[in-house]
């Protein structure tokens, strides 16, 4: 695996992580949710759908890095 991938497992990653797409870079914050998959601010990357996707490319979640929050 990569260097900053949670693996697949998102019981890793606390609640205020943000986590950054491997393939366009889009950073998903908490904070901010995702408009276009109608996601609601304060929403943990551990709490969005099993079928959520990278909203700019269309990228797996488990395509996504850690770019702050410390993983488990």
């Amino acid at each position: 695996m990569f260097e900053g991938s949670y693996l697949g497992d998102r019981g890793r990653l606390p609640a205020h992580a943000k986590l950054e797409c491997k393939i366009c870079w889009w950073v998903y914050d908490p904070d901010q949710g995702d408009p276009v998959w109608q996601i609601p601010p304060g929403t943990a990357f551990t709490d969005l759908p099993a079928h959520w996707r990278c909203p700019q490319c269309d990228g797996d979640a488990e395509q996504f890095m850690v770019v702050s929050g410390d993983a488990a």
